[in-house]
């Protein structure tokens, strides 16, 4: 288990994790940002000047859960983890990829008032000195943790800080361990370990709109659909697939528009992805839309234009000569996102 401790600078999330290791029994610090500070060592300095901050490096997030998994080879955990985490698609990715490896995540968000974060990041400057570099970016920092506490207090548990010592903030963060307060109930994809054949389907409103839902568990939005399991036919996978995630039973086997293989991206295996036409829903059905919140966290309709800002690049790629194939009444066949044949 990873006890995640959340919060801005200031928050009190190392010494709280300190002093959180007296209380748990077998606990065991991890540090991520360690990972950073190994990365701008190893990876070129150009590399760091394209992106704002470590966490914006793929080869982190994914050393994040991998170091993870390795560490509680070797100890019992929980692994307690001081870490800022303000932008939802990292925690998705993350939390995500330690679901998928069966590792139950406690995720506390450490919370203080401005003008205490404020306090404490001026004493911690005037004790580091005025070339610290917390004097630089400690209160760039709170901005955006402003901005992200709406989707964090909904999916951490909260301990406001602002009259605690670190003692006593351990204390409250280890009963809500005990108690199972900050569990991160997300759906457990385990990871490929070959190619896979996946199934989505596309769902139109009256404007010709397309459904795109926003998973808990990964990065990015999405097409409803996953993985076609093994002896079932695609086609039906589609259509189970969007009765599990919103409630919506296809009256039949939806028709075809794109079947598109992905090419291995290591660390992914790549596979088939077929594209479905579900259909024109009713304001009655889309009224009827209901989301497993371990799975899906929001539904939205998306013209094209509005697609294009919010999916992956491989995916809104795909959508788009589905949308192609949807205008022609004929299925593409894509390699690489490219039309063959």
């Amino acid at each position: 288990m990873i006890v995640w401790l959340n919060g801005t600078f200031g928050a009190g999330k190392t010494t709280t994790a300190h002093e959180l290791l007296d209380l748990l029994p077998g606990s065991t610090l991890y540090d991520p940002e360690l990972l950073g500070s190994g990365l701008r060592l190893m990876l070129p300095a150009k590399r760091f000047e394209e992106i704002d901050d470590y966490q914006d490096l793929p080869a982190w997030r994914r050393m994040v859960v991998d170091t993870a998994a390795a560490l509680l080879t070797e100890v019992p955990g929980p692994l307690v983890t001081p870490m800022t985490l303000l932008r939802q698609e990292y925690r998705d990715e993350i939390f995500g990829s330690l679901a998928a490896r069966r590792i139950p995540v406690r995720h506390v968000l450490l919370h203080a008032e401005e003008t205490i974060l404020r306090a404490r990041m001026a004493e911690r400057e005037d004790a580091l000195g005025d070339t610290a570099p917390a004097r630089r970016w400690s209160p760039e920092h709170l901005g955006p943790y402003a901005d992200a506490l709406p989707w964090l207090q909904g999916d951490a548990h909260v301990v406001d800080t602002t009259r605690l010592t670190p003692r006593q903030t351990a204390e409250r963060v280890a009963e809500a361990v005990r108690t199972g307060a900050g569990a991160c109930d997300i759906v457990q994809t385990p990871e490929p370990t070959a190619e896979t054949l996946a199934a989505g389907v596309l769902l139109f409103d009256d404007q010709d709109r397309v459904l795109l839902v926003d998973p808990t568990y990964k990065a990015g939005w999405e097409f409803p659909g996953g993985v076609v399991e093994r002896g079932e036919a695609p086609a039906r996978a589609g259509v189970r697939e969007v009765a599990e995630e919103l409630g919506i039973e296809l009256p039949r086997a939806p028709r075809l528009l794109v079947l598109d293989w992905e090419a291995p991206n290591p660390p992914g295996f790549g596979g088939l992805r077929l594209l479905y036409d579900g259909g024109t829903l009713t304001d009655e059905r889309i009224s009827k839309l209901l989301l497993p919140g371990a799975e899906l966290r929001d539904w939205r309709f998306a013209t094209e234009a509005e697609a294009e800002k919010m999916l992956p690049p491989v995916r809104w790629n795909r959508l788009r000569w589905a949308l192609r194939a949807r205008e022609r009444g004929c299925p593409l066949h894509l390699e690489a996102g490219v039309p063959v044949g």
